[in-house]
């Protein structure tokens, strides 16, 4: 393993279907705009309740990256 420097960052992913297209749909936009992401931890999952069901999946993730070297 070499010496990398690396960082969080906190994201909020959604989705109508399932809480795996949650994040999913989290990791694939953080990822066109933070380089180098490498991992993601679940730290909250939530719902949306519409009329007695589910309406849809809120999942919050912090997204690991790691930072280039000069």
């Amino acid at each position: 393993m070499s010496d990398n420097v690396y960082s969080k960052t906190e994201v909020v992913g959604s989705s109508k279907t399932s809480i795996d297209d949650a994040i999913r749909n989290a990791v694939r936009t953080a990822s066109k705009s933070v380089r180098n992401t490498e991992w993601f931890e679940v730290s909250e999952l939530r719902g949306h309740i519409v009329d007695g069901e589910v309406g849809h999946f809120q999942v919050t993730l912090k997204i690991g990256f790691r930072y280039e070297k000069d």
